[in-house]
């Protein structure tokens, strides 16, 4: 067998990585533990190399990350810490730890997104987790990312506020999913997406009737996505898989 792909979720609750196919198939099961707080650049660095120990061979490495990437670079990182995340080279890191293998950095919901997507039309990406993310594509192009979770949704609540984990346990299931319906009626009127697709980890939440245009997907898209970071047109992994 080829080498596969490394692919790490990072996220506010949890850091996942697997090793995965060219087409985004994990090769075996995800290895998981919760996200140290606080978790600084060393801390993740060290975790990541545990975690990853017993996975099989890899020769490229994909990133979903919490926060605004540039370039390989952290810009911010609201859950888990900006002070101490601003301006690290986390691609760099990573490549320098597992040998000078290549890397790719990406916001954590635009890699989710490619494993969603069927790769036609105005697709949003919608991620249910410690915070809220969003991904934006068109034709299977990733658009610029916006931090939706940062503009304020409700009596100058952020979406972050308003439906991230901590509004979830502070409410109550009923009230968060009203307020879930409350904030995709807004997304549909801000974005007139053909599909909109619902992930992360407080999807399997949801209990509420939704419009015909909005799919739920696997947990497990945050890291199948990593696959498309290494084609030149992420619809095509998007269309490689929905046909298989």
């Amino acid at each position: 067998m080829k080498p596969g792909i490394l692919s790490i979720d990072i996220g506010g609750t949890n850091l996942k990585t697997v090793v995965i196919d060219p087409h985004g198939m994990m090769e075996t099961a995800r290895v998981h533990q919760p996200t140290p707080h606080p978790c600084t650049p060393v801390e993740l660095l060290k975790m990541l190399a545990e975690m990853t120990a017993s996975l099989p061979p890899f020769d490229r490495i994909s990133v979903g990350f919490p926060g605004v990437v540039r370039d390989g670079v952290v810009m911010t990182a609201p859950n888990l810490g900006t002070k101490h995340w601003a301006g690290f080279a986390l691609a760099d890191a990573l490549s320098k730890q597992f040998g000078k293998l290549p890397t790719k950095l990406i916001n954590d919901a635009d890699m989710q997104g490619f494993a969603l997507i069927s790769g036609q039309d105005v697709e949003l990406v919608v991620t249910l987790g410690t915070g809220v993310g969003t991904a934006l594509f068109r034709d299977g192009q990733l658009m610029p990312h916006i931090e939706m979770a940062h503009h304020p949704v409700y009596k100058n609540k952020t979406y972050d506020e308003y439906l991230g984990v901590a509004a979830y346990k502070k409410v109550g299931k009923k009230r968060w999913n009203k307020r879930v319906g409350r904030a995709l009626a807004l997304l549909e009127a801000l974005f007139s997406p053909h599909r909109l697709f619902i992930g992360g980890g407080n999807a399997h939440k949801l209990d509420l009737d939704l419009p015909q245009n909005v799919t739920v997907g696997s947990n497990d898209a945050g890291l199948e996505g990593g696959a498309a970071l290494w084609h030149k047109q992420g619809l095509k992994i998007a269309a490689v898989r929905h046909r298989g």
